[in-house]
């Protein structure tokens, strides 16, 4: 097997790793203080060609799959987390959703845009009583002729109010439901009786837009129905497959940049007249990082291989979100501890890094909905 990265993936990297280096380190604060990423930013993502790095050639992307996707938000994410997400909620799950779900015919009419940063897309599945269980939605889409009508509200909605496409799950038969009563629509923020509500104020991720979005009465035609009625639940899930894998590779950034601090701070301070590194409490905390880094790397691209040579992956998805995402919060808690005050305080970016890392073990899929997942394929084919 070779685990060498393409000539093509390394100059990807290199390209999303200067693009961080030159235009996102410089604005973190700046984007955490106003809670805002700039729209000015995602241009700059457009213009060097990373908006769609995963989406097909032939439909306007770079083609670089899922493979490609983990190396940007890898990179992006060791800028400013919150980019990284702002980043994904198009680049991932809103762009992916119709390469997953689409007919040919809306992969070539909204894909190409989509890739070139003039559509911006977002992702609206969960609802204030369907988070982990989506088939208890409440959001309805009623057909009337060649149209349909959509009731409903989304919250939790990364980019809901700069996203120009949103892809909608709602319910079209409320006895099958998440059986084959779930339909996707793609919904354009012109729509009349689509609205922004609330923004969330978060803990971290501060500068990712998180909002409410409402759905009175809107009408699209059915052109905008994303795959067969009754497909929903189905593209959701797939769809969902590829953005935990993604933030799984937001998670492996975060844990990089906040184990490179820790290095860093390990080898210049000084306690009880030598290196702070050179204790062995702090050694091994260091060692656990690498080592937990090793794993959380290895699962992700061993993942995305395996996605992009359209091979059953949404096992392996789970198993490395949930290891990302809970190994991401050990690492930035031992970088807190080798920074002692220092990382508990807002000067310093670990405390940052910290309050950014918690959500990942909740959205995309709790830990606990991970393990069922997980659990259940276990059941069903062993090991």
């Amino acid at each position: 097997m070779d685990f060498n990265f393409s000539e093509e993936l390394c100059m990807v990297r290199d390209l999303a790793r200067d693009f961080t280096d030159a235009e996102i380190r410089p604005r973190a604060a700046e984007i955490e203080r106003t809670h805002h990423v700039p729209r000015e930013l995602l241009d700059k993502l457009a213009d060097v060609g990373l908006m769609g790095v995963a989406i097909p050639e032939e439909y306007g992307g770079s083609g670089l799959g899922e493979t490609g996707l983990c190396v940007v938000m890898e990179e992006l994410t060791r800028g400013d987390f919150a980019v990284a997400v702002t980043y994904g909620a198009h680049a991932s799950i809103g762009s992916m959703s119709v390469l997953v779900g689409g007919t040919d015919a809306q992969r070539k009419r909204w894909l190409p845009d989509m890739a070139q940063g003039r559509i911006l897309g977002a992702y609206a599945l969960t609802e204030a009583d369907a988070g982990s269980d989506p088939g208890a939605m409440q959001t309805t889409a009623r057909r009337e002729g060649d149209e349909w009508v959509l009731n409903g509200e989304k919250v939790w909605i990364t980019s809901g109010d700069t996203a120009d496409l949103v892809t909608v799950y709602a319910i079209t038969d409320k006895q099958k439901r998440a059986h084959g009563g779930i339909t996707a629509f793609l919904v354009p923020s012109g729509a009349k009786g689509f609205s922004v509500g609330k923004r969330e104020e978060k803990m971290g991720q501060r500068g990712s837009s998180t909002v409410t979005l409402a759905f009175d009465d809107v009408r699209i035609s059915d052109e905008f129905r994303l795959g067969e009625v009754g497909q929903g639940f189905k593209i959701a899930m797939g769809t969902l497959d590829r953005g935990r894998l993604a933030l799984a590779a937001n998670c492996l950034g975060c844990a990089k940049e906040a184990h490179a601090l820790s290095v860093s701070y390990a080898n210049q301070r000084e306690t009880f007249q030598k290196k702070l590194g050179e204790h062995q409490a702090i050694g091994f905390m260091l060692a656990d990082n690498a080592t937990e880094l090793y794993a959380m790397e290895s699962m992700i691209y061993r993942t995305a291989s395996l996605c992009d040579a359209h091979q059953p992956y949404s096992r392996e998805s789970a198993m490395t979100k949930l290891f990302a995402s809970e190994a991401l919060d050990r690492i930035v808690d031992r970088a807190v501890q080798i920074h002692g005050g220092m990382g508990y305080s807002s000067e310093y970016v670990i405390e940052k890094l910290y309050r950014d890392a918690r959500v990942t073990r909740i959205y995309e899929g709790t830990s606990e909905i991970q393990r069922m997942v997980i659990a259940r394929d276990v059941l069903k084919r062993g090991f």
